[in-house]
């Protein structure tokens, strides 16, 4: 049984920094709150090490389209299956809105409950509002430098 999940948050930030932010693989740990780490391992493969209720998970996830200030997709590659876009649309000059999506097989107890009551989707929210803190954070000048 394959889940999906689609989730958005409007944010006082321009696009260039929701989506340098989103871009930089080494922001990810600070707003995705079951990724420990993630690992380059080329320009387009990154080695990701999760911590999720009853389960540690690792898996490979390539980059299949970016587009600067647009879109950025992957999947899966090798360990869980999984494959999802984040896409990233002006609202105004200082606000954008960053739309996600996911598709995966829950795999487990515990996965396939999280997808039956929505806990994914309370996760990807709770996420997507840390995102949020850390770009308006970033566009008053207060987060990470160099964006």
């Amino acid at each position: 049984m394959s889940s999906s999940l689609v989730e958005t948050v409007d944010i006082k930030a321009p696009v260039a920094v929701t989506y340098a932010l989103w871009s930089d693989v080494t922001q990810w740990p600070k707003f995705l709150s079951h990724v420990r780490r993630v690992d380059p391992m080329d320009e387009r493969r990154f080695s990701w090490q999760l911590s999720l209720p009853g389960a540690d998970k690792g898996f490979v996830a390539e980059l299949t389209e970016v587009v600067p200030q647009d879109r950025i997709a992957w999947k899966t590659i090798e360990g869980v299956h999984h494959a999802g876009v984040v896409t990233f649309h002006r609202l105004d000059d200082t606000s954008s809105r960053v739309a996600l999506q996911i598709e995966y097989d829950p795999n487990g107890f515990v996965e396939h409950l999280g997808a039956l009551t929505n806990l994914d989707s309370v996760l990807a929210n709770y996420d997507l509002g840390e995102f949020q803190k850390l770009a308006e954070s970033t566009a008053a000048g207060d987060g990470p430098r160099g964006l």
